[in-house]
């Protein structure tokens, strides 16, 4: 606050613009957040573990691809959080579909294989929606069931052993290839990553999700059909397990119930570190790839100090609870 030369009365027009100055640093610098994180964590690992290879183009690329799968989740986990739902059923939901495209895939080969795969994921998030939507159950409840089936059939239909898949083109394209120096996988993220992005900023569809999830009263009276949104939000994130399972099939070249455990736990993190509110309402899905990237970073540091899984799940776990922490905090600011 400063004087006036002239009346010697306080100048509150300089206050104002000082505050408002501030605020608006604080809400760039926690939008920008998970973009600092990403940079101050890759050089941090890039100083220490430089002598080890983890800025070896091998590397590198393997950072993307056990991130990509991830990433493409997370995309479609925006959208769900950004209307307040939540899907746990991800990754069991993947291991299924991998199970049976390789079982449908050995008798009927690679294209009623996949589509095999995509309809169990079709199937899955139909019974979600009408679930969470029609009954009103909570989609917490809901997926949280859904895992468990999911996994349990995938079990039983594979005699919890690996199915494995011989046809080339579909190891290929679906997550085992190479273009050159760049993995299938990045192209598969990245189109991902465009798709989301555009869904969600530039089209009615993406505004009605965010009008669901910030307040569903307010985008009922304005003509949302909220049951809807919440419908479709969770068959897409069906569907795009459906596509991580099959880039698992293909990149291991087998069907197997395990692949995919634990990923809802990856994604969510991926999502939230991205600026996305577990209250719905806020969608930022560069942001979520960008949280996928860097909890890829992070597991592939930690593999190359020596630590083994079960740390990496304990520092994984560490990462929710902040991303937890941090969402809260925007809700209430």
């Amino acid at each position: 606050m400063s004087l006036n030369n002239v009346s010697g009365t306080p100048d509150f027009s300089t206050t104002r613009r000082s505050n408002g100055a501030l605020e608006m640093f604080k809400s760039r610098w926690r939008e920008n957040i998970i973009y600092i994180a990403l940079i101050a964590v890759f050089v941090i690992f890039a100083v220490a573990l430089g002598d080890k290879g983890f800025l070896g183009t091998n590397n590198l690329l393997n950072i993307v691809r056990q991130s990509a799968i991830i990433a493409i989740v997370a995309t479609a986990m925006v959208f769900v959080l950004a209307a307040g739902e939540i899907d746990l059923s991800v990754g069991a939901v993947a291991g299924l579909v991998s199970v049976v495209t390789a079982m449908i895939m050995a008798t009927h080969g690679p294209l009623v294989g996949v589509c095999a795969g995509i309809a169990t994921g079709l199937i899955v998030g139909v019974v979600n929606g009408l679930v969470t939507t029609r009954i009103g159950v909570p989609s917490f409840l809901t997926t949280l069931a859904m895992m468990g089936i999911a996994k349990g059939v995938s079990m039983w239909i594979s005699n919890t052993a690996a199915v494995p898949i011989l046809e080339d083109g579909f190891n290929f394209w679906f997550g085992g290839g190479d273009m050159g120096p760049v993995p299938v996988l990045l192209v598969w993220m990245l189109a991902a990553t465009v798709i989301g992005h555009v869904l969600l900023r530039k089209t009615g569809f993406g505004r009605r999700v965010l009008a669901t999830g910030g307040n569903p009263v307010a985008a009922r009276y304005t003509g949302v059909n909220t049951a809807s949104i919440k419908f479709k939000v969770l068959m897409m994130t069906a569907v795009a397990a459906s596509v991580a399972g099959l880039l698992y099939a293909g990149r291991l070249e087998s069907g197997r119930y395990q692949l995919g455990e634990g990923d809802e736990l990856s994604v969510i993190a991926a999502a939230v570190l991205g600026g996305n509110s577990l209250f719905g309402g806020k969608g930022a899905v560069l942001g979520a790839v960008c949280g996928a990237l860097l909890i890829g970073i992070i597991n592939n540091g930690l593999l190359l100090m020596g630590l083994d899984y079960s740390q990496q799940l304990i520092v994984r776990g560490i990462i929710i609870v902040l991303a937890v922490a941090l969402s809260q905090v925007k809700k209430t600011a």
